[in-house]
């Protein structure tokens, strides 16, 4: 077996890499050639890096804010934010794009736009599911800048669906995440699903 050296922060890896190698094992897969020997332990940091989001509080981006530009602020958006998470169900990724916007209250605060786009992909980075995403974006937006409404439109390709099982090659999940005006405007709930024609209407 090869032994893995790393220092003493990283013990948890190391005994993780380890796990991986007797798993990697059991199911017939080598890892002790020149090429794959460190795999168990590439595989392990991978999957630190893409749930890094676990460790992480995605609503402190929104607590820097800012007074309105207008004095009536109309719906703010970042468009098709790429984002990666991984499917809990069965620890594969699903690769999607957002709309994250919301609608200030009047004379309430902003935030940088690209907050907007950093909340949604480190709630990403996180054992997830499609469904749960949009929302956790939806009540972080109403819940720290007391918009008046808030949207999160997703669109995404999930591994799980396309890769094994039904592998159904192309398929993609669409949801919609509303809150506050944009579900009783229909005007507004019209303006921000126009907003996301990559993300809904492809």
């Amino acid at each position: 077996m090869t032994v893995i050296t790393v220092s003493r922060a990283d013990s948890g890896v190391a005994e993780a890499a380890e796990h991986a190698r007797a798993m990697f094992t059991a199911l017939g897969i080598p890892c002790d050639t020149t090429s794959t020997e460190r795999t168990p332990l590439r595989f392990v940091r991978a999957l630190a890096e893409l749930t890094s989001g676990l460790r992480l509080d995605p609503t402190r981006h929104l607590r820097v804010q800012f007074p309105p530009e207008s004095v009536n602020q109309g719906v703010i958006a970042a468009v098709d934010v790429p984002f990666v998470a991984l499917c809990e169900h069965h620890v594969l990724p699903f690769l999607g794009r957002a709309t994250v916007a919301y609608l200030p209250s009047p004379g309430g605060q902003i935030v940088g736009l690209s907050k907007l786009a950093r909340v949604i992909q480190e709630f990403a980075a996180r054992p997830q599911v499609q469904e749960r995403l949009g929302e956790q974006v939806v009540e972080a937006l109403m819940g720290h800048l007391a918009a008046s409404g808030a949207a999160c439109l997703i669109r995404s390709e999930h591994a799980c669906l396309t890769m094994r099982g039904a592998e159904a090659h192309g398929a993609v999940m669409v949801t919609s995440h509303l809150a506050g005006d944009f579900t009783t405007d229909a005007a507004l709930r019209t303006q921000v699903m126009g907003l996301a024609p990559t993300c809904i209407r492809r």
